[in-house]
């Protein structure tokens, strides 16, 4: 036990990064036992091998700058993602978007016509709920 941990010290270890090029991998893995194409074996170990290689690097100051990029890139697409799947499961609330900044605004939902005024802008629109 404390063998690989003296092996760790002072590596990077896994992140973000790392977990998606796994993900990444297993996902080639899968396409490759459907289609059967020969390449994507070599294809498939690629992200792996850099997963591997940004896990025992040594260089941290590297490896946390590929990883914030890497964050910055898909920290929208997972808000957005988790945003949709907060909304479905809100059956208290409606969303609805400011006509004018397109800011989201969430009202409770059954209260009929209503008089919405957007955070943001100020905006007044009428919704029903």
């Amino acid at each position: 036990m404390f063998g690989f941990r003296n092996f760790m010290a002072g590596r990077y270890g896994s992140d973000a990064l790392t977990y998606a090029l796994v993900i990444f991998s297993l996902i080639l893995g899968l396409l490759m036992n459907l289609f059967r194409v020969p390449f994507l074996q070599l294809i498939m170990l690629l992200p792996l091998g850099y997963c591997f290689f940004r896990m025992f690097s040594r260089n941290i100051e590297r490896r946390a700058a590929e990883n914030r990029a890497f964050l910055k890139f898909w920290q929208p697409i997972g808000n957005w993602f988790m945003g949709r799947a907060a909304r479905s499961q809100d059956a208290a609330h409606r969303y609805f978007r400011c006509p004018k900044c397109r800011q989201e605004v969430r009202v409770p939902r059954g209260k009929g016509r209503i008089n919405i005024t957007c955070p943001k802008c100020g905006n007044k629109f009428i919704k029903k709920t």
